[in-house]
């Protein structure tokens, strides 16, 4: 059986192995590939993995082989799930891989905010320290998180693990969630959207991408909330208006932007964000720890294992 992995090298850049998947078939590893090569590259193959590759209604009428198509992330929007259904297509995902991961980098964060250890690491680097009259030294506010205000939008695995963190800093959370109050953990408390905007100290987005959620940080919402508060978006790029937010923050109308996603990714340059001295921005690394990455590359290979074995899981496709 001919497996394809259509970009590689995000999961797997040479710190880990593909052979689970090279004991399973004949497999051909490409670190990228570009739109137009997606065809030529898959055409042979039962099998195809894909992280952003996009495996749409049109090349699938172009891959009369194609038996499965394996997704390596969480999220499957790559694909065309409805004309891989029509043509009997598996499709599958790895659920849950990186909670862990991404709850961690909200607070990395979150910390970078409220106690800026990377500003003061370069001043020190630099002698500031060593010159200073005192035995210590701050030229930015310092802000302990206890009984400061979370809100978390969506209560899935990963909102549900920030939840706990938050918690456990003393902070009090709230959600805006679909889950009746009862299925909260005790701590949390549901709330409505203008409770979220108008008291949240911090607001985290965890909830997944819709034309309904699509923007929701914009103009409007902005202006709702406190000008001291920070928003940490580690869930999808386009749930912020970037625009909206660079105006809030040029302004002083919002004290922080903390993001892991951006509506394009790579990035333009021009990028407004990029120009706002209170925008900390990451390069899509939420997921990336090489624990996360492990356990990513374990169920995908267990997926295509079990889908081989005609017993397929996380089946998203029917």
């Amino acid at each position: 059986m001919k497996i394809v992995i259509l970009d590689g090298y995000s999961a797997q850049p040479g710190d880990l192995s593909w052979l689970g998947l090279e004991n399973l078939g004949t497999l051909t590893v490409y670190d990228r590939t570009a739109p137009e090569q997606t065809v030529e590259r898959a055409k042979d193959a039962e099998i195809v993995l894909t992280n952003k590759v996009v495996i749409n209604k049109d090349v699938i009428a172009q891959l009369p082989l194609l038996k499965y198509v394996g997704v390596l992330a969480t999220g499957y929007n790559v694909v065309d799930v409805e004309a891989a259904r029509e043509r009997g297509i598996v499709v599958t995902n790895v659920p849950a891989y990186s909670t862990w991961s991404v709850a961690q980098m909200v607070f990395a964060h979150l910390l970078t905010v409220t106690n800026r250890t990377e500003h003061y690491a370069l001043l020190n680097r630099n002698g500031r320290w060593s010159s200073n009259p005192d035995f210590c030294y701050w030229d930015t506010e310092l802000t302990e998180l206890a009984d400061k205000t979370f809100g978390i939008v969506g209560l899935g695995n990963i909102g549900m693990r920030v939840a706990q963190i938050a918690l456990a800093f003393g902070m009090k959370v709230q959600a805006l969630t679909s889950k009746s109050q009862a299925d909260l953990p005790g701590g949390v408390e549901k709330v409505d959207l203008n409770a979220l905007l108008t008291t949240s100290d911090v607001l985290s987005l965890h909830c997944p991408l819709t034309d309904n959620t699509r923007h929701f940080i914009n103009v409007e919402t902005l202006s709702r909330m406190k000008s001291s508060a920070v928003i940490i978006n580690t869930g999808r790029g386009q749930l912020v208006d970037d625009e909206a937010v660079a105006n809030a923050l040029q302004n002083r109308r919002l004290a922080a932007f903390c993001a892991d996603v951006l509506t394009n990714e790579p990035p333009r340059i021009d990028n407004p964000l990029f120009k706002c001295p209170n925008a900390y921005i990451t390069p899509h690394i939420a997921w990336a720890t090489k624990e996360a990455r492990i356990r990513l590359l374990q169920v995908a290979i267990d997926n295509v294992r079990c889908f081989i074995n005609g017993n397929p899981r996380n089946v998203v496709s029917f």
